[in-house]
């Protein structure tokens, strides 16, 4: 019975020892000295930012992507033990003492040492041979500018990790696909690819179109299986439904988990909750939350409220008037009504309060019970400190020659009837008898005589008007527009019909003790809002200001006619660069461009039924293609269509494919295109100094990789191949 016991228990394991010295490799060359320069490195000062918010817990906005990467970086300045006090004022400024400089860089520089491993990985899957692997491996470990952008506090290399995971665990899945489907190893590597993909769009937006390219791969492949005859329907259905699950469920679940850690995380008010909705605002505990704790839930007859325009564009404010009137001549000579003034006013004020007012009764304060407004009744609204109505009428606004100017009625006795009757129109309502909701309700004012609707038109007035915003009767309006979208923010229930009683009840703040909290789906909708409105812009509008000098074109990425200064010591000449080794750059253009032309020679040829390659090459030589020269167009081409200000940091995940591509590509040249021995062996011998002087230009760049070394003129002269470093010449 106890036999087993009387024999050793033996484990054994493949160790490849390419990959473990590759490994090893690649952690020296990107975690050595990584706490130098004890400085802030160019976007560091970005990053650093919202680390600090992360480590005190207050809310921020980055419209460049979401939130994952940023948690990454923060969770490095968790492990090390930073607080968040320190100033990220300007690039070169010192770290302080409580700045664990290692700990922060440390994820960015693991994710650029483990991608050399990858490559070696990715290409081994995709069946080329070991030299090939290793080859691919070589070119990541001594790229300058990956070992540059991977060991500062950056998101580029862990973007790039994240790619190089998804497309090596595609591969390691579709491998197990002919072998064992549906097994372990299967489904662990399917579900990585999806775990991968979402990954790497929580780093950066940029990260879906590595996404997409898995998602078109495995597309095609399934379109393969549904052809295959030797599979039954029932295996066919489990296929399909377990890719959507693994490459669309996992993603899209994940990337709602990214946001719901941030949101938990980020609790506290912060500098970005202007540009957020009242009901977001208000879930943040501390800013707007002080203010709004407590209020009635429900609006009634009585009722004193602030009204905020949901648009929040250009700038969030709330609906306000003041005892100043319109001009009785505009600049432009047309005439007004010569009403008070109703705008809209960027800053907290008393003269934003406004009562609402039953138009059947005098009362203006809350009745006992209070008589909540619905959707669809009819109200007037009174400025609290002047006690007029608001008010419409035909004539025309200042600014907006097109819409109905509003106004607080001044009777001046001259046939101008007031028209001051609004329909409450709530716009997220669930039952056509919902009650008018403090922060959360999202309403539409319409004029009952007229149907002009309540809107910011978004102009600034005259000096005579403040600067302030222009408020407007749009009679046109159509469906929703957020710009005649406005929501309660502050809200108490009115208890005085003394005017004077009342002027100081406005000035006083709220006490009653009623809470209420936003779901986690209500905040992320929101949060999508404004992220992917500044995504876009910053995808499609350039700044005003000047021209970035570092900044640079697509095109400048391929010749590497640029670089990037991150940081000059200031002190000695020593400084550190983003720099592309020029001998693996060129050559990986001219490997993309070559395998272009080969693949459309062997595709007209075998259109003749003439095939060059055996069957089995043949889809290793197209699927090679479709995910290195894919990768590298889909992470490329999107640039030319974004009028933003784009870096050379930008090309590297596209890089990181043809990197990829190059040694396949020698491959197939010795394998198939060299006839003879002596026609290989030149070959050989021709590549391997090729890697020799891709070899030499990494060292003769490693001072500007690393900054450990100070560099004399003419050092630094030696190491000029364009004109675009005249500058760096000039300054020693």
């Amino acid at each position: 019975m106890l036999g087993f016991l009387q024999r050793p228990v033996v484990v054994t394991a493949d160790v490849n020892l390419n990959i473990v010295v590759l490994t090893l490799m690649g952690l020296l060359s990107r975690l050595w000295q990584l706490t130098y320069p004890r400085a802030v490195v160019f976007d560091e000062v970005y990053y650093g930012q919202y680390i600090s918010f992360y480590m005190k817990r207050v809310f921020f906005l980055d419209g460049s992507g979401p939130p994952f990467g940023h948690m990454l970086l923060a969770l490095g300045g968790y492990l090390g033990g930073f607080d968040g006090n320190f100033l990220w004022n300007r690039i070169g400024a010192e770290y302080s003492s409580n700045v664990p400089v290692w700990s922060l860089r440390l994820l960015p520089a693991l994710a650029g040492a483990l991608s050399v491993p990858m490559a070696y990985q990715i290409v081994w899957e995709l069946r080329f041979s070991h030299c090939a692997a290793m080859g691919a491996a070589l070119l990541m470990l001594i790229e300058n500018a990956l070992i540059t952008q991977s060991r500062l506090m950056l998101l580029e290399s862990v973007l790039i990790f994240f790619n190089l995971l998804a497309v090596l665990s595609y591969l390691k899945f579709s491998n197990s696909q002919k072998h064992r489907p549906f097994s372990l190893s299967w489904w662990l590597w399917l579900m990585l690819t999806g775990v991968a993909c979402a990954c790497a769009v929580g780093i950066k937006y940029m990260g879906a179109f590595t996404y997409l390219l898995v998602l078109g791969v495995a597309a095609v492949h399934t379109w393969h299986l549904i052809g295959d005859r030797t599979l039954s329907n029932v295996s066919v259905l489990c296929h399909m439904l377990s890719r959507t699950v693994a490459l669309v469920v996992v993603p899209v679940v994940m990337y709602l988990l990214f946001f719901y850690v941030h949101l938990i995380l980020l609790y506290r008010s912060g500098p970005h909750d202007q540009i957020m909705s009242s009901a977001f605002q208000a879930s943040l505990e501390g800013g707007l939350a002080r203010i709004t704790q407590g209020q009635p839930l429900e609006v009634a007859y009585g009722s004193q409220v602030t009204l905020k325009n949901a648009f929040g564009k250009p700038v969030p404010c709330w609906l306000h008037s003041h005892q100043h009137t319109y001009p009785m001549i505009y600049e432009n000579g047309r005439g007004s009504s010569h009403q008070q003034q109703v705008t809209c006013y960027p800053f907290k004020d008393v003269n934003n309060w406004w009562i609402v007012k039953d138009p059947g009764r005098h009362q203006l304060e809350v009745s006992n019970p209070p008589r909540p407004v619905r959707h669809g009744d009819v109200v007037q609204l009174v400025h609290g400190m002047t006690t007029r109505l608001l008010n419409t009428h035909d004539v025309a606004a200042p600014l907006s020659p097109h819409s109905q100017e509003v106004s607080c009625y001044v009777d001046y006795n001259i046939s101008m009837p007031a028209q001051n009757l609004w329909r409450l129109d709530i716009v997220n309502r669930e039952s056509p008898a919902d009650t008018w909701k403090t922060i959360l309700s999202e309403v539409r004012l319409v004029h009952v005589n007229t149907s002009a609707i309540l809107k910011l038109s978004g102009a600034h007035l005259p000096d005579w008007g403040f600067r302030q915003l222009e408020v407007v009767g749009e009679k046109l309006s159509r469906g929703y527009h957020e710009s005649a979208v406005w929501n309660v923010e502050e809200h108490r229930y009115g208890t005085s019909q003394e005017q004077k009683e009342r002027e100081l009840e406005l000035h006083s703040p709220t006490q009653v003790d009623i809470s209420r909290n936003l779901s986690f789906m209500a905040r992320f909708s929101e949060l999508q809002g404004p992220a992917a409105l500044l995504q876009w812009r910053m995808l499609t509008v350039r700044s005003d200001d000047t021209e970035h000098k570092y900044s640079s074109t697509p095109l400048d990425w391929v010749t590497l006619d640029t670089n990037i200064a991150y940081w000059l010591h200031p002190r000695t000449s020593a400084q550190i660069h983003l720099l592309g080794n020029v001998v693996i750059w060129a050559s990986a253009g001219l490997a993309t461009v070559l395998y272009a032309m080969l693949f459309l020679w062997y595709l007209l040829r075998r259109r003749r039924k003439i095939c060059d390659l055996p069957e089995d090459s043949w889809r290793r030589w197209v699927l090679a293609g479709v995910l290195c020269v894919g990768g590298w167009a889909m992470n490329y081409l999107p640039f030319f269509l974004m009028d933003k200000t784009l870096f050379l940091y930008h090309y590297l995940p596209a890089l990181t494919f043809q990197i990829l591509l190059l040694p396949m590509v020698l491959q197939h040249l010795s394998d198939h295109l060299c006839r003879s021995q002596l026609q290989r062996s030149l070959f050989s011998a021709l590549v391997v100094a090729w890697y020799s002087s891709a070899c030499h230009v990494f060292n003769t760049l490693r001072p500007l990789t690393y900054g450990d070394k100070s560099l004399s003129p003419s050092e630094l002269k030696a190491l000029r191949w364009k004109d675009s470093w005249d500058i760096l010449i000039r300054k020693y």
